[in-house]
């Protein structure tokens, strides 16, 4: 296959990439690629696991101290009901935050998207039931009378131990879920809904005193207090040690500066960074970090970048898309400025490879990962297939061209607009729909490991694409730009 010039029709690069989508037979990975792709599904099934366990032992507790007896009085019920969705709630809370931490065990093995998929679901499940426990404790101590429930509850608030530092922390809490809507989201900066999204930390950590001192179930035995002061121990470590500890000892350690900044096309450039023993950094083509530029009244707002080449030990390239106040402050950083950094994050990279043959889809500048790991992966010419889908030009072309010509990287390059609403495909395409056309493109389609990155909504349509064609979910690899 040719690598096709932004000038070439669609059509042209169709016929070119039908004639040659027969790879080489398959080789065997690395064994290394596999172990950690079996240590990784086994993490996973544990993490699952252990949530699930802590919630039918705190749900056996609850039967143990008579939680269904209490079931058949109108206020007992109320109250019982609203101590077991607490309960939920507190588990869910905690285990949210450990899985905002960026612990990497985690992180290799969820992956990015996944990990936000799960702290999304368990976020709106605990405030759920968060929200459930207040009204229902608070309507069972009203007697069940619905009229003096909000008296009742201003008494509980302002008398017991604990309950108006809950008040504040469920405030928080609402705050957080109110602006994570996607309505709201898509009216706020990504830098305000950041930083309104840390007050989850606070609203959960308020919560820790009315647990302690009102919460029955923590004191009743032995076991019962051991298990909520390591949840809550947990907690605390993974956030002082991952949130903070480590971010601290990178930068101390690697001393981030900028090197220069390059325009690649319009509203995007790429940052050159250097630093001291980056060889140690442990940095992988595909992962990003989240870098904060020691310039203008921005610094303190974290921004997650990809590494759009591999490092090197020496040197990160960043590729910044101009979407945001701090991102369009990165193209008039000037060489010196130090950056604070978190990181690197992500599992959009070689470990979660399982098949020699790959194919890279991308768009826009979710290219950018996908550009460093066609350079750093391992496969022979002809194993490796990358298609972009863009509007005016393609990104680091000369670089992709380069990858054809020593690598063997095949290219498929789609340019336009997308043709139609429900299809990823650029227009100029013809009749064929999107099936039929990656299909043609690429028949082994379900042969190779995918790596998937570009616009939530177009990542939403290429990924139910590729299912429809037989790829096995296990071996889709994506990450989506969102906030």
């Amino acid at each position: 296959m040719s690598a096709p010039t932004t000038g070439e029709t669609t059509a042209s690069v169709l016929t070119a990439a039908h004639a040659a989508a027969s790879p080489p037979a398959q080789r065997v990975p690395p064994p290394p690629a596999a172990r950690l792709a079996r240590r990784d599904a086994a993490v996973r099934v544990v993490a699952g696991s252990v949530l699930w366990l802590a919630l039918l032992l705190v749900a056996s507790w609850w039967v143990g101290d008579g939680g269904v007896q209490d079931l058949a009085g109108w206020a007992s019920g109320l109250t019982a009901v609203g101590r077991l969705t607490g309960l939920a709630a507190s588990v869910l809370l905690l285990a949210q935050v450990v899985a905002m931490v960026r612990l990497p065990v985690l992180e290799h093995a969820f992956g990015q998207d996944r990990l936000a998929r799960l702290h999304r679901l368990l976020g709106l499940t605990s405030f759920d039931l968060m929200v459930g426990h207040v009204i229902l404790v608070t309507w069972g101590y009203a007697d069940g009378r619905l009229g003096v429930t909000p008296a009742t509850f201003w008494d509980l608030a302002t008398h017991y131990p604990g309950m108006l530092l809950a008040v504040a922390g469920a405030t928080c809490l609402v705050m957080v879920v109110v602006t994570s809507v996607r309505a709201a989201r898509r009216r706020l900066r990504y830098e305000s809904w950041h930083l309104l999204h840390l007050y989850a930390y606070l609203g959960v950590g308020l919560a820790l005193p009315h647990q302690l001192w009102t919460g029955e179930d923590l004191a009743v035995s032995t076991a019962r207090t051991v298990f909520w002061w390591t949840l809550w121990g947990v907690a605390a470590a993974a956030v002082l040690v991952w949130r903070v500890g480590r971010p601290a000892v990178l930068n101390l350690r690697h001393r981030l500066t900028v090197v220069g900044v390059v325009d690649e096309a319009p509203d995007l450039w790429s940052v050159h960074l250097t630093g001291r023993h980056l060889d140690r950094l442990g940095a992988t083509a595909g992962q990003f970090l989240t870098v904060r530029f020691l310039a203008g009244t921005g610094w303190t707002r974290g921004h997650p970048y990809s590494l759009s080449a591999p490092p090197d030990g020496q040197r990160l390239r960043l590729t910044v898309a101009g979407v945001g106040d701090g991102s369009r402050a990165a193209r008039s950083l000037v060489p010196g400025t130090r950056v604070l950094f978190e990181g690197p994050y992500g599992r959009l990279s070689a470990r979660a490879r399982t098949v020699s043959k790959v194919a890279f889809l991308g768009a826009g500048v979710g290219v950018t990962p996908l550009r460093a790991l066609a350079e750093e992966l391992d496969y022979a010419s002809g194993e490796a297939v990358y298609l972009e889908r863009f509007t005016d030009a393609p990104l680091f072309a000369r670089e992709i061209d380069d990858l054809y010509a020593r690598r063997g990287l095949q290219v498929l390059r789609l340019p336009g607009r997308r043709r139609a609403a429900g299809s990823w495909l650029g227009d100029g395409v013809g009749a064929a729909d999107d099936l039929t056309a990656l299909v043609f493109w690429i028949p082994d389609i379900a042969d190779r490991d995918v790596y998937l990155c570009g616009p939530p909504g177009w990542t939403a349509l290429v990924r139910a694409t590729l299912l429809d064609a037989g790829l096995p979910a296990e071996r889709l690899h994506l990450e989506t730009f969102a906030w």
